[in-house]
């Protein structure tokens, strides 16, 4: 075995899908050296992962990755790429706006996206390249992960050439999928929630599908809920504009690429015939899994690795991506020595909660809720009753988008706890709310307070005394915190958030808010990086 260490690194990443890249470019941008592993040489073509938030975009925002995001899209923006819920068929009468995600845009800096995950992938692989802080391995796997009090080694494999090598670094992050060897390997167990559901992923170019919807135009993903599905979707989304899709939908057990009519499949669910090319024909099992806990000494697990679930309302690679951007600015801080190692331990408490809410409330929920809509209601049996629940679910996936908003209150590292845990529902808001995510501000300058945050910790002071200022700052210093003041003073500012002084964390999350000064600056930032008790 060749033995051997790349740079040095401090992090080693193994899996280099969307969450992988999306951590080294976190990691990296902070100087943080890292060694990225991935089993593929390019990106595989299946069009998964497409819905990306815009609390998504906020992230390419600061990975200096958005424009080209945007340019990748495979779908004209003029044309829209909102969804639609239909009852029945696709051609249904009953139909109805479905995640718009339009409706929270003034809370975030940025508009949302949608592009397929292998696009994604291709821009995050740009912007790793030119990071020399990131050095990525394609076309090798992990082998095997090892740990002592002094760092973690993992052992490696190219695909291609059969060469081994072993790599050392005071930690490692697995973000290599539901199928996790990092995972399994530090004995992290999983707790599965099994719908025993055989879903079909079939992609396929149609050109008359793209004619028989242009009645619904800027739509871009239809959900098609049937009675005989018992609350299990068929989901349609387009790929890019007029020629390739794909589908998600319930089959028999059993079901092969050889023993199944899929063309009629996908009739039945459109509600007439069109042309049918096949380029995919894939199949996976309908579960949500958690990760019991999200670190096992020096090793960490992330996105698909730590929980996993099916592919309804776009939470997934938007969840794991979150996943990123809170362990890198941790991991950041513990080894550029300005937290201890007991602020890794808030990854788990903040994340891990998120997202067992998003797979209960809103996952699992929009599960159980279809069902029983599918149930009680039926249009041949009584048209009035199910034509008014079917507006009132019109509203309610309204208010779905409006009370998706994950965050970390109750989190041990903010300050006011409230009694409360971390959790995916919430509600937006443009107050300043400590465990909250930030809302933008058109500053006096004409520019939005999110182009003046800094890489790290930010102070926001709204109308604070000079003194209150000046001890933060002391206080920054002498914990070597590395913090950036922002200064709007304005009546227009305070009323928006709600405040006068704003503590703003590496991950746009607000530490602290108060209107009134803070009885001790230096313990204020000492609970936001971990460092009490």
């Amino acid at each position: 075995m060749t033995v051997e260490t790349l740079s040095s690194p401090q992090v080693i990443i193994v899996g280099g899908g969307p969450v992988g890249l999306g951590l080294a470019i976190d990691l990296g941008q902070r100087g943080v050296r890292c060694v990225l592993i991935e089993k593929y040489e390019s990106p595989q073509q299946v069009p998964k992962g497409q819905n990306l938030t815009q609390r998504t975009l906020e992230h390419f925002h600061f990975w200096g990755a958005e424009p080209a995001l945007r340019a990748a899209r495979t779908i004209p923006r003029e044309y829209g790429i909102g969804g639609m819920t239909a009852y029945g068929t696709l051609l249904s009468d009953y139909r109805y706006d479905w995640l718009q995600r339009e409706l929270v845009r003034p809370f975030y800096f940025m508009d949302n996206e949608r592009l397929p995950q292998y696009a994604t992938e291709a821009v995050l692989r740009q912007r790793v390249s030119e990071l020399p802080s990131v050095e990525t391995l394609y076309g090798w796997s992990a082998e095997s992960v090892a740990q002592d009090d002094g760092g973690v080694e993992v052992s490696l494999r190219g695909r291609g050439s059969g060469e081994t090598r072993r790599l050392r670094a005071a930690y490692a992050v697995g973000c290599d999928g539901s199928r996790s060897l990092v995972r399994d390997v530090c004995g992290i167990t999983q707790t599965k929630s099994d719908h025993d559901r055989l879903m079909v992923l079939l992609v396929f170019r149609s050109e008359q599908l793209h004619k028989l919807l242009e009645r619904y135009p800027n739509k871009s993903f239809y959900n098609v809920l049937h009675p005989d599905l018992k609350g299990y979707w068929r989901f349609f989304g387009r790929v890019d504009l007029g020629t390739t899709w794909f589908f998600h939908a319930p089959v028999p057990m059993g079901t092969t690429k050889d023993n199944f009519d899929f063309r009629a499949l996908l009739r039945e669910a459109v509600g007439a015939d069109f042309d049918v090319e096949f380029e995919h024909v894939g199949f996976w099992e309908l579960r949500v899994a958690t990760a019991d806990r999200y670190r096992s000494g020096r090793v960490f697990v992330a996105g698909d690795a730590a929980h996993s679930h099916p592919p309804y309302g776009g939470y997934g690679i938007n969840t794991g991506l979150e996943d990123a951007v809170n362990l890198g600015w941790k991991l950041t801080a513990v080894l550029q020595g300005w937290a201890g190692p007991k602020l890794l331990d808030t990854y788990d408490e903040e994340r891990r909660p998120v997202f067992v809410s998003t797979a209960r409330d809103f996952i699992e929920k929009a599960i159980e809720s279809d069902r029983d809509f599918l149930a009680g209601y039926d249009p041949a049996i009584d048209k009035a009753a199910f034509e008014s629940e079917w507006q009132a679910r019109a509203s309610g996936a309204r208010s779905e988008v409006h009370s998706f908003e994950p965050n970390y209150e109750g989190s041990s590292i903010m300050t006011g706890a409230n009694g409360r845990a971390p959790s995916a529902i919430g509600g937006h808001e443009f107050t300043a709310r400590a465990g909250h995510h930030l809302a933008p501000y058109r500053m006096i300058s004409g520019r939005d307070v999110y182009d003046e945050l800094g890489a790290d910790f930010t102070l926001i002071d709204l109308g604070a005394t000079p003194e209150t200022v000046v001890e933060f700052q002391s206080a920054a210093d002498a914990l070597r915190v590395p913090l950036k003041v922002v200064t709007e003073k304005t009546e227009a500012a305070q009323k928006h958030y709600g405040a006068n002084l704003i503590l703003v964390r590496p991950d746009q999350f607000v530490a602290f808010d108060a209107k009134d000064a803070p009885t001790d600056a230096h313990q204020v930032l000492r609970r936001a990086i971990g460092n009490t008790g």
